[in-house]
């Protein structure tokens, strides 16, 4: 049983660190070894806004950010702040004295540069675990599915469809309301935000192989550049099981709400998932000739199944999960999204932008 005090520190005082607040303190009702939660610190650009935080939330201090990377007590930081400061975050926090852990949100930074870079920071400090915040992939139906999946029953991958979508920037109140992720790709668009973590959950699937063959983008407002993709679709091909499919990230397809859905085929049979069913997935036997349902609700065992394992699951549950995996390292069956898988996923998404680009010019 692992009851370790974790002294916490943000960087970041936004909408996404209040969801990182909010399963922190959930951990102690979820699971029985749960480290105690101390929240020392959180530090962001606006002053007032970081104290607001650091009171509503009940962080002890609210330093500036030279402040923060000065503490020698914290060991575990939250990065959430803007996409283009990711990486300029990381490497001040990766050398504070103190810090044994980081969760880096996603995307871990926003060109081809600073991968490079991250990579070389994570070889120098491997003492360091650096957990990447694709927390979709911590939903109760994904993990089950990828355990079946990596049992190898269905055999060999065949070919893929997986979408993310949402509708919001249809409005162009939203639009203005977060013009910073509009940016051009990869550090913002729809491929970034969005689609970067249907990449990771390929990548969990098939492996780190896969290339992109081929993008596009579409949909066009006067108000958005031309560069950050609102609808974008990628094609990949793994050299190494010759699966073949399609991913794509949209920002604008009407009444979507919030869906993911993934359909990966194989030799033996298929398995597929949609949010629009939370809380289960579905699989095909070749052999037997039939789909089956297979109900996973909030289960998390072998750790947790609070507070029963048919309640559905919600955005959030996914998050605590990967907060306690973050914190504790005690769950054999949930895929771990370390450093270099993150990296992996920076590769594709990197490589979507040049593809885009491409693409633009040949549209005109």
């Amino acid at each position: 049983m692992n009851h370790e005090k974790a002294v916490v520190g943000f960087i970041g005082a936004g909408g996404i660190a209040r969801s990182h607040a909010f399963s922190l303190n959930s951990l102690r009702y979820f699971y029985n070894d749960a480290p105690e939660i101390e929240f020392e610190a959180v530090s962001s650009a606006t002053g007032v806004s970081r104290s607001a935080f650091a009171k509503r939330y009940g962080f002890k201090n609210s330093p500036s950010f030279e402040e923060f990377i000065s503490s020698d007590n914290i060991d575990a930081v939250f990065i959430l702040g803007p996409n283009k400061v990711h990486y300029e975050h990381l490497k001040a926090v990766i050398e504070m004295p103190s810090v044994k852990r980081i969760y880096l949100e996603k995307p871990v930074c926003s060109n081809a540069e600073e991968e490079k870079n991250i990579g070389l920071l994570a070889i120098k400090h491997s003492e360091i675990k650096i957990q990447v915040g694709f927390q979709f992939i911590f939903t109760s139906a994904i993990r089950e599915a990828l355990s079946f999946w990596k049992s190898g029953k269905l055999g060999k991958p065949l070919h893929f469809d997986i979408k993310y979508y949402h509708s919001d920037y249809l409005q162009k109140e939203y639009r203005d309301r977060r013009a910073s992720r509009l940016t051009p790709a990869p550090d913002g668009g729809a491929m970034a935000d969005l689609g970067s973590h249907a990449i990771s959950l390929l990548i969990a699937f098939l492996g780190s192989r896969l290339r992109i063959t081929s993008a596009l983008q579409a949909g066009h407002f006067e108000d958005v550049p031309s560069d950050s993709d609102l609808f974008s679709l990628i094609s990949l091909y793994d050299d190494s099981t010759r699966a073949a499919g399609t991913l794509s990230a949209s920002r604008i397809s009407s009444g979507t709400g919030d869906y993911f859905s993934f359909e990966l085929y194989a030799e033996k049979g298929a398995l597929r998932y949609s949010s629009a069913s939370a809380d289960s997935y579905e699989v095909y036997l070749g052999e037997s000739g039939l789909w089956s349902r297979q109900m996973t609700g909030s289960n998390y065992i072998p750790v947790t199944s609070f507070p029963s394992g048919h309640v559905p699951p919600g955005w959030l549950r996914s998050m605590i999960h990967a907060h306690y995996v973050f914190l504790t390292g005690n769950d054999p069956v949930s895929f771990v999204p370390d450093i270099q898988h993150g990296l992996a996923v920076q590769k594709l998404v990197t490589e979507t932008a040049v593809r885009l680009k491409e693409f633009r010019l040949a549209t005109g």
